[in-house]
């Protein structure tokens, strides 16, 4: 990070300079932000008031709420600022502090995903040893080891990242800092950091995504064997909602991280930025509010007290 002795702070351009347009993403990014605060914290607050949630899948969905609040808190009200008072400005230090707390963030939300994921796998396909296997101990190793092991793949994409130097300009063509802006704007050759950011993620992603279709792979095998239509319906409607986020989630990822040079565009990249970045931690919330009923009973309770 020499170079931070030159570079004071980056221009964040993701955003049009027309007023009417900026008032209009500051209306848009404020109820999504608001509506995303409400839910998570609402799931958060039911699970650890409702005894009966005290599961270890509302555990680690609980962890997932905490994650997405932090993450869509990262950016939201920054970009909020650059509409409301038409200041683009952010600081180096703020800057570094944005691309860690993203790469955190999105790591953890991924792990979190592939650890439910284990979580369904073990209570449909081997219910007698769920307790055995799914016990506090166990569970809070698992959340530890995907917060810690996040923050150090964060470090380390953020050490690559600011080591390069930006003297080419200081605009990132973002709403917020991201990597892939960042070395655009970098006059260090980036093909090293590109490689690695590529390997790193296709190990992490396959890693992830190969546990989670296993272990779906294997649930539906179990659940299409369950002879009442009653408990098919009730196995997937506890997996449903966790296989949805899970491909949201990926799909925009791989699409913002991944996608060919001949769709890279200012608007692709604010729009996969936003779809990656917002729209999980907006829209979690209501898709395991919307198929759990035990969660929609706690939080009617919640709003009713």
């Amino acid at each position: 990070m020499a170079n931070q002795s030159t570079l004071t702070e980056f221009l964040l351009m993701g955003f049009s300079d027309a007023h009417n347009m900026q008032i209009l993403y500051f209306a848009m990014f404020l109820v999504i932000y608001l509506l995303a605060l409400i839910g998570n914290f609402l799931l958060g607050i039911a699970v650890i008031l409702n005894q009966h949630l005290h599961a270890p899948m509302y555990f680690f969905l609980a962890n997932l709420s905490f994650c997405d609040v932090c993450l869509i808190s990262t950016m939201i009200p920054k970009a909020m600022d650059i509409c409301l008072r038409n200041n683009r400005r952010i600081s180096y230090i703020g800057c570094v502090a944005q691309v860690f707390s993203v790469f955190t963030f999105l790591g953890s939300e991924l792990s979190l995903l592939t650890v439910m994921a284990y979580d369904r796998y073990v209570a449909i396909c081997h219910p007698l040893q769920y307790t055995l296997m799914m016990n506090w101990d166990a569970c809070l190793q698992m959340a530890a080891a995907s917060w810690i092991s996040n923050l150090i793949h964060a470090l380390l994409h953020t050490i690559l990242t600011f080591r390069l130097n930006f003297c080419k300009s200081n605009r990132i063509e973002q709403f917020f800092c991201d990597v892939p802006p960042l070395q655009k704007i970098s006059c260090t050759d980036t093909r090293i950091n590109q490689i690695l950011i590529l390997v790193i993620s296709i190990i992490v992603d396959s890693f992830c995504s190969g546990l989670i279709f296993i272990s779906y792979g294997n649930i539906f095998l179990v659940v299409l064997k369950v002879p009442s239509v009653q408990g098919r319906y009730k196995a997937f409607s506890t997996c449903i909602p966790h296989l949805t986020v899970f491909s949201l989630f990926l799909i925009s990822a791989l699409f913002a991280y991944m996608r060919p040079q001949s769709l890279s565009s200012h608007t692709w990249d604010l729009l996969s930025a936003v779809i990656y970045t917002v729209f999980p931690p907006f829209l979690n919330p209501l898709i395991y509010s919307f198929r759990n009923k035990d969660i929609q009973k706690a939080v009617w309770r919640i709003l009713k007290a």
